[in-house]
């Protein structure tokens, strides 16, 4: 398929990638930075742009990855410009990749969603064919298209409505962002007593290979799990320099036990 990139972000970047090596033909790149627009675009034999008044009108699809506060904006001067270019025809099929936010907030009939469920980073390369994508399209033709772009990547592809994608999106921020920022608190404690984070490696691991064979709930252990108020106390007396710190183990604590 003929694609534009709008974004050269992290999700972008991924996202480019790994179409252009499923031999699909991203012909632009957009984005403010021309570092950025330019970096990518190379990648992948793309053009680079800057203006939005210089991106073609006749790709199949218009891939928009920004910011979710940059998305509304974004999206509407794209459906500008597209109409502009179409002298009042069809326009071509224009998603977005956000999780949080709704199919509608692209201000054209021809709107859907591709939302590979994933963390991304430009400095590292991920796997596609093993990340599910969720995908929304207003008409069946263009779900039937976005289907064929999906399992191009992956074979993880499954419809989802706004609705619940928003709580999918909720969801992997308890799996992903709270839990590497648990990550970055217990470096924090294990930095200042002389102990490398990576002493947590095996037992991280551990943990996430757990769960691919059983569900979280019975995965869970530890002092809370077992209701050992003992240990439990003191953890929260090594904690009393740092309320912050000791609150969230606290709540932490309160939750899994109750569970």
């Amino acid at each position: 398929m003929k694609i534009v990139s709008i974004g050269a972000g992290n999700l972008a970047t991924n996202l480019c990638v790994a179409l252009h090596k499923s031999h699909h033909d991203i012909l632009q790149v957009f984005s403010r930075k021309s570092t950025s627009a330019e970096c990518l675009a190379c990648r992948i034999g793309a053009s680079p742009v800057t203006d939005m008044e210089l991106i073609t009108t006749d790709a199949d699809i218009y891939i928009v990855s920004v910011t979710d506060s940059a998305l509304p904006d974004v999206a509407r001067r794209l459906v500008d410009h597209l109409e502009a270019g179409n002298q009042g025809g069809a326009l071509p099929l224009i998603v977005h990749t956000a999780g949080s936010i709704a199919m509608d907030v692209i201000p054209s009939a021809r709107r859907g969603v591709v939302y590979p469920m994933q963390t991304f980073s430009k400095q590292r390369l991920v796997d596609f064919s093993q990340i599910p994508i969720f995908i929304e399209a207003n008409y069946a033709d263009d779900l039937e298209m976005l289907r064929l772009l999906a399992t191009s990547l992956s074979s993880h592809v499954q419809v989802l409505s706004s609705t619940d994608r928003r709580y999918l999106h909720l969801a992997a921020v308890f799996c992903s962002n709270f839990t590497n920022h648990c990550y970055a608190l217990a470096d924090k404690i294990l930095s200042q007593h002389n102990v490398p984070f990576s002493a947590m490696l095996p037992l991280i691991d551990e943990v996430a290979a757990k769960v691919h064979s059983m569900p979280p709930h019975e995965a869970q252990t530890g002092p809370a799990r077992r209701h050992d108020a003992n240990v439990m106390n003191e953890h929260i007396e090594l904690l009393a320099n740092d309320k912050r710190l000791q609150n969230i183990y606290k709540i932490m604590s309160e939750s899994i036990a109750d569970d």
